[in-house]
């Protein structure tokens, strides 16, 4: 993903439903031993085009106790909150 950590931070609460979550070191996790959902950002060198230069992160989805078609309504909607316009 092309954003800075604290971009993701800011756009995550619409993106998972204003779920309460907790955040250490990267890792983003919600719920418990038998159901939740963890996201782990890992920097990435920055993408350069000329002058610009943009923050880029790998981000890895783990999931538990989720059927695939709430997976699927889950990364829907995550997508939607982190779309980017482009030309």
């Amino acid at each position: 993903m092309t954003i800075t950590q604290a971009e993701f931070l800011r756009l995550l609460p619409a993106a998972v439903a204003g779920v309460s979550f907790d955040c250490s070191d990267g890792v983003f996790s919600h719920g418990d031993q038998r159901r939740g959902w963890r996201i782990a950002l890992t920097p990435l060198p920055d993408l350069t085009h000329g002058l610009i230069r943009l923050q880029r992160q790998r981000a890895v989805f783990a999931f538990r106790g989720h059927s695939a078609g709430e997976i699927a309504t889950f990364l829907k909607r995550f997508d939607l909150y982190f779309a980017r316009g482009g030309g």
